[in-house]
């Protein structure tokens, strides 16, 4: 059995629904098991357990948000070494164009030896105003097809032993 760990950060429910999307699609392979954690819930023991990851953190402030920055730091090297080569893809949920944030979580991904296996998604509210900013978000069906879509790849690579 493969462990396709979900780790993620949402504060407004955007990135909560695109991770939701992917882990739903995921529970559908068998032989995977996908575990859906919270950044400030996962710990080093969770990240050394899974075969993949899938990464989906908000951008705040044209950056990495600070709760899936703390979940990096917290974990970065303790499992340093450890993880080398296993298979990992993004989503981030953002507010201009989310390219910072998806570059600082590459970059990390980069120095834990990961190796990507599908191109990121960044799904773009528009959200410029301290109040839209703040405010729920509700992601389009389409973009959470292609959440699920991403959930569903990684888990079948996993199966599949192609990751």
């Amino acid at each position: 059995m493969k462990t396709l760990l979900i780790v993620y950060h949402s504060r407004t429910g955007g990135t909560r629904q695109m991770a939701e999307a992917a882990a739903g699609a995921a529970r559908a392979e068998e032989g995977v098991r996908v575990q859906l954690r919270g950044a400030s819930e996962t710990g080093p023991e969770h990240v050394l357990a899974a075969d993949g990851y899938l990464l989906a953190t908000p951008e705040n402030l044209a950056a990495l948000a600070g709760a899936m920055k703390d979940f990096f730091d917290r974990c970065y090297y303790p499992v340093l070494g450890g993880i080398n080569g296993r298979p990992y893809a993004a989503m981030i949920c953002a507010g201009s164009d989310g390219q910072n944030a998806l570059r600082q979580l590459e970059r990390i991904c980069t120095g834990w030896r990961l190796r990507a296996v599908a191109p990121a998604i960044i799904v773009c509210t528009h959200a410029q105003t301290p109040e839209r900013i703040l405010a729920p978000k509700t992601i389009a069906a389409a973009d959470l097809a292609r959440c699920a879509e991403l959930g569903a790849g990684l888990a079948a690579g996993l199966a599949a032993g192609i990751f």
